[in-house]
């Protein structure tokens, strides 16, 4: 289950990576723009490319101009979880949020709490990314795990529920079907089971029909 947890938060963490939109950029002299965009167009691409010191360089230089920049802040946590920099991705996350709230430092956050085990801080990180958008299941898978390790078994079936209902997907069914298991409801974890096996049997390709080319005949010669 850990496993696949992980595999779907390195998803959101690519997500998230991609090249801000105008908007997300906070108001500068306009005579700085092309320059702010050359430096946006670094970091993506190094960390696209993986050159993450480039990357890490241009968006300090982002934040030297504009140093209430959230997006800049989200990307440098990314980045130095990337590089298992917990503390300094902790750090740039708390700083993004509290400039400009949005679900995707929220959740980062929350993965960060959760990977260096602060399981509390998760939960509530991921509660609060929640409130703010609700329809992404890996929010909702993430939110489910910090509750398990808190004890709170309620909340996690809850979680994945929603996670099922948003994407009913193989690998969100068998978390829930863990789960039942885990909370001794044995039906409800049967039904989810039969659903998992339905999603494992491939439909066998139909042979394609062979359509036969119609032979024109030669008309007939009336004499």
């Amino acid at each position: 289950m850990f496993t696949l947890l992980i595999l779907l938060l390195i998803g959101v963490f690519t997500v998230v990576v991609a090249k801000p939109k105008t908007e997300e950029l906070s108001p500068i002299p306009r005579k700085l723009s092309d320059r702010m965009t050359s430096l946006w167009d670094i970091a993506h691409k190094g960390m696209r490319d993986d050159k993450l010191l480039g990357a890490e360089k241009a968006l300090l230089t982002i934040l030297n101009i504009d140093e209430r920049n959230a997006a800049a802040y989200n990307r440098l946590g990314i980045l130095y979880a990337k590089q298992k920099e917990y503390k300094d991705a902790i750090d740039c996350f708390e700083i993004a949020s509290s400039i400009e709230p949005s679900p995707s430092s929220l959740h980062n956050l929350g993965l960060i709490y959760y990977e260096t085990e602060h399981f509390e801080k998760a939960a509530t990180a991921f509660e609060q990314a929640l409130k703010l958008e609700d329809t992404l299941a890996a929010r909702h898978i993430a939110y489910a795990k910090a509750s398990e390790k808190l004890g709170r078994f309620g909340q996690m079936v809850k979680s994945l529920e929603k996670a099922v209902e948003i994407e009913e997907s193989k690998e969100s069914l068998t978390l829930l079907m863990h789960a039942y298991i885990l909370v001794g409801d044995e039906e409800k974890a049967k039904t989810i089971q039969i659903k998992i096996d339905k999603h494992s049997v491939q439909p066998k390709s139909q042979p394609k029909r062979i359509l036969r080319q119609k032979v024109k005949r030669p008309k007939r010669i009336v004499r």
